[in-house]
Order: structure tokens, then sequence, then C-alpha cells
């Protein structure tokens, strides 16, 4: 059999794009970051060393900074004692980037309310379940604080709004799975379904009365009764909310 020439053989590729110097300053950094080189909370060189060192003008460094805060690696603190400081990076930082994200998202019109709702309501369930089986005494204390500064509340309490919201978040901290609980929060915060319902005594007394099955089946460590108490509490919240939104 004949050989290929050497004209027909495939060739090797061993090229690759050449990043821009504003490309190569953000992964160069990023790299850092993500690697640890770069600590959490850590403040980078000033501006004009940072150029000298990359051999980069200020603009193309602070081009760079820019896209590297817009992806929440560094944060620009103004000020004497301000800089350019790498943004702590663990499970509240991705709670905090998606819950920025779905605001913006719900705020411009690029997804629905409903969706984010139907959304976190699906993630509750396994959040109950595994709360159940992951929780602490202490987790336990704390949800059975908030139910019964839920009860004593009126329902034009202003503080109402943010202890539905330290319930929900509660339970999904418990659950042990931080990117769950990451997800919870986020999607709670941009639903608040408090906001959304036609929160009269009688509502209020029946959704403090749900919370009270939803803890006492997390204490018990029962799964599958904390499903049930949070899929009932669920349908009624989204029941009433869809009402109140239709008017």
């Amino acid at each position: 059999m004949a050989m290929k020439a050497n004209g027909d053989a495939p060739r090797k590729m061993i090229g690759r794009t050449v990043l821009r110097p504003r490309e190569q300053v953000e992964e160069t950094i990023r790299a850092a970051i993500l690697s640890g080189e770069l600590k959490s909370g850590e403040m980078l060189p000033p501006e004009a060393e940072l150029a000298r060192q990359f051999n980069v003008s200020r603009t193309t460094l602070r081009e760079a900074l820019r896209v590297l805060s817009s992806q929440h690696l560094i944060n620009k603190v103004p000020g004497a004692r301000g800089g350019n400081f790498v943004q702590s990076i663990d499970y509240h930082s991705l709670g905090d980037v998606m819950m920025e994200s779905v605001d913006n998202l719900l705020a411009l019109g690029s997804i629905e309310f409903d969706e984010v709702a139907e959304v976190r309501q699906q993630l509750e369930v396994p959040a109950v379940r595994l709360a159940a089986a992951n929780r602490t005494d202490e987790h336990v204390q704390q949800l059975t604080a908030i139910v019964e500064r839920q009860k004593t509340a009126s329902v034009d309490d202003p503080e109402i709004p943010e202890l539905d919201r330290q319930f929900h978040t509660l339970i999904a901290r418990a659950s042990g799975n931080r990117v769950l609980a990451s997800f919870v929060a986020a999607l709670h915060h941009a639903t608040e379904p408090v906001h959304y319902l036609d929160l009269s005594p009688s509502v209020g007394r029946e959704t403090v009365k749900q919370h009270q099955q939803i803890v006492r089946a997390i204490q018990r460590q029962d799964p599958d009764a904390g499903e049930t108490a949070v899929v009932k509490h669920l349908t009624y919240l989204r029941r009433h909310i869809t009402a109140h939104r239709t008017r």
C-alpha cells in the first residue's frame, strides 16, 4: 500500500488564539484568584503598579478590572484606603451572584415571576427532606423561635417578610447542601412570596400553622411528613398569590 505523501498527512495543531492585552490581564488575575494565589479579601496591587507589571496602559488595566468586577471576582472600594479587593468565593457569594442575576432578569422582563416561583418551590421539597435528615438541635431551636415570632406579629408588621425569608432559607441551610441553600435563598429573595399575598389575619394564621407543621416534621426527622407539609404550604401560597396577582 502506498504511503501518503507528506503533504497529505494530518497537520498537528499547535497554535491557539492569541489573547488581546486586556484578556491576558483578565485571565492572569482570574487564574490567581481561582487558584488561591490571591486570597479572599486580599487587596490587589495599586493600578499603576499592576499596569507596570503587565506592561499595559492604565486604560487597558481598568477595562480588565471592570470585567472581573462584573464577574464578582473583585470589588472596587473607593476612597484613600480603598482599592481592588478579591471577593469572597464561597457558597454565600454564589447566592449573592444568583440573586442579583435573577433580580436583573425579572426587572428586564427576560424571565417571568411564575417561572422563578415554580423553580423555588420545586427546590424547597428536597430542602425540607434533607433538613429532616441533617438538622441539628440548633436549627430546630432557631426555626421554632422564628415561628413563635410570626405567631405574635400582626399581618402588617414590616418584619413579616424578613421572618418568612429567614424561615425558608434556614430550612435550606439545615439541609446541609450549600448549593441548594444558595439557590433557595436567591430565588426566595426574588419572589418574596409574602409581598404577593393578600395577607389577611386568616391567611397569616394559616401560614403560621403550616410553618409549625413543617418544623415538627423536621424536629422528628421525618422527611415524608416534611415533604407533605411543605407541599401543602407551597400549594396554599401559590393559590393565594395567583388570586392576588390576577386581581
